[in-house]
């Protein structure tokens, strides 16, 4: 028919000659057919590009520390360490602490059971020195709940008693 124009799945298909805008992450939790029914509607729309193909990753929900975990980090052991621990003579304030601790037991890799995709510890400043990236907000539940660990068994070692929690 002239004047009309149909869409071809071709169209879709980005080749040599072809550049296309960068494609934002994207991310689907699947609770409900709602969320299915758009999942299969964006695989249905995805650019099909051989110099720039799509990577496509479904994967077990892991979800992120809790800040009830952040709050008892820094109610207990942190806060327990900085009024009772001495190194070399010298206390320390828990923010120090903290700091020290993320150098210290923060994963060192990319760990899909204790981080979110795309963590980094490092980076490498414009001098060439390497500077803390990583946060404790980038850990799983089960990450933030052995980095906590890591941190009591620290303490323990320098002879802090920790007050209950609860």
């Amino acid at each position: 028919m002239p004047g009309s124009r149909k869409f071809s799945r071709r169209q879709a298909t980005f080749g040599p000659n072809v550049d296309r805008d960068k494609f934002p992450r994207r991310v689907l939790y699947l609770r409900a057919e709602l969320q299915r029914e758009t999942l299969l509607n964006l695989v249905r729309n995805l650019p099909v590009d051989p110099e720039k193909p799509l990577q496509v990753t479904v994967e077990e929900f892991r979800p992120l520390r809790k800040l009830d975990q952040n709050a008892l980090m820094w109610a207990g052991p942190l806060k327990d360490i900085a009024e009772q621990a001495y190194l070399d003579g010298r206390k320390y304030r828990a923010e120090i602490w903290h700091e020290y601790f993320k150098r210290e037991f923060l994963p060192d890799e990319f760990d899909p059971e204790q981080c979110r995709d795309g963590y980094e510890k490092w980076a490498i400043d414009p001098t060439g020195s390497q500077v803390l990236i990583g946060t404790t907000t980038e850990l799983t539940v089960r990450g933030m709940a052995l980095y906590i660990q890591q941190i009591e068994a620290f303490g323990a070692n320098l002879g802090v008693q920790y007050h209950t929690k609860g």
